[in-house]
């Protein structure tokens, strides 16, 4: 185990040499991962900001309960009680308060008054408690059940809408994800070949004092490994920039709807994922760039 480590260590230390005494291509090539995977990093960010800036507006769905015109009064306590076993956000809305408040209505006076009886009937505004669509429809048809129910309506839209946006987001970010990948593998691959190409003697040197092919691929795969490991902390440094470019403009525009709101940059778990994918994937292009250029 401790020659595994010490040769592993050997190795990186080669890699690292390698990349020190190059330093302006390293800093391309580390700008070029960095800025491919701050794409998918940065709208991954960006939609975690949203949803949250949306759980701060966000107002619960209401459903809207419409008695019949002929309900009585039994009838509209019976539901009354219905509703209050499902939902605690229960208000009553008799059929007299919504006359007076239309009656109000400029021009609506002479309309109401022309009519031989009230137009409106019983409502009840119910707030659920949570704003999942299965369950806001579970409720509404519950409600369409009850006696002496007229009519059910759901103001749903805007949870269907923002749980649309999200999933159409993340189905984006997944394929923008995975073609940046594929593009960090091949700035990789092609890397490692150039370091092959050039490094071609030492190859043959190595082979003729006895080294193993994992000897001398060793260094190469650690190469790659360090590459997009530097690509990760690129992307890292420019989401922080931005997030603190953005930070004040986006607490004047939450201000404006009275909203208390901090933009927030990568939690420590997404940053290691991140270090992780982009150190992976280099790995990754430098085992295709060996397997194609560097033959046992």
């Amino acid at each position: 185990m401790k020659s595994w480590l010490a040769q592993h260590g050997q190795a990186a230390a080669r890699a690292l040499g390698r990349l020190a005494r190059a330093p302006f291509g390293t800093l391309l090539a580390s700008i070029v991962v960095g800025v491919a995977a701050v794409l998918p990093a940065g709208g991954w960010l960006l939609l975690d900001n949203i949803e949250r800036l949306a759980d701060k507006a966000a107002v619960l769905p209401q459903i809207s309960v419409f008695m019949a015109a002929d309900a009585s009064a039994d009838d509209v306590a019976g539901v009354q009680k219905a509703l209050r076993a499902k939902v605690s956000g229960v208000q009553y809305v008799p059929r007299k308060s919504t006359l007076q408040r239309i009656r109000a209505l400029e021009g609506m006076g002479e309309v109401l008054d022309a009519l031989p009886d009230n137009p409106f009937p019983d409502a009840f505004i119910v707030t659920p408690e949570s704003d999942d669509a299965q369950a806001l429809e579970a409720l509404k048809a519950a409600f369409s059940q009850l006696p002496k129910v007229e009519h059910v309506q759901l103001d749903s839209a805007w949870v269907r809408r923002l749980n649309a946006f999200v999933t159409l987001a993340q189905t984006a970010l997944w394929l923008l994800a995975g073609l940046l990948g594929v593009a960090l593998v091949a700035v990789t691959f092609n890397t490692i070949r150039l370091q092959i190409l050039t490094q071609q003697e030492e190859v043959r040197v190595s082979r003729l004092l006895g080294a193993t092919t994992t000897f001398i691929r060793r260094p190469f795969y650690w190469f790659g490994t360090l590459q997009g490991l530097g690509g990760g902390l690129v992307a890292w440094a420019l989401l922080w920039l931005f997030a603190r470019a953005l930070a004040a403009p986006a607490q004047e525009l939450a201000g404006l709807y009275s909203l208390e709101f901090a933009l927030h940059t990568l939690p420590p778990q997404a940053v290691l994922c991140l270090l992780a994918s982009t150190a992976a994937l280099g790995w990754l292009g430098a085992a295709a760039s060996l397997w194609r250029n560097l033959a046992d």
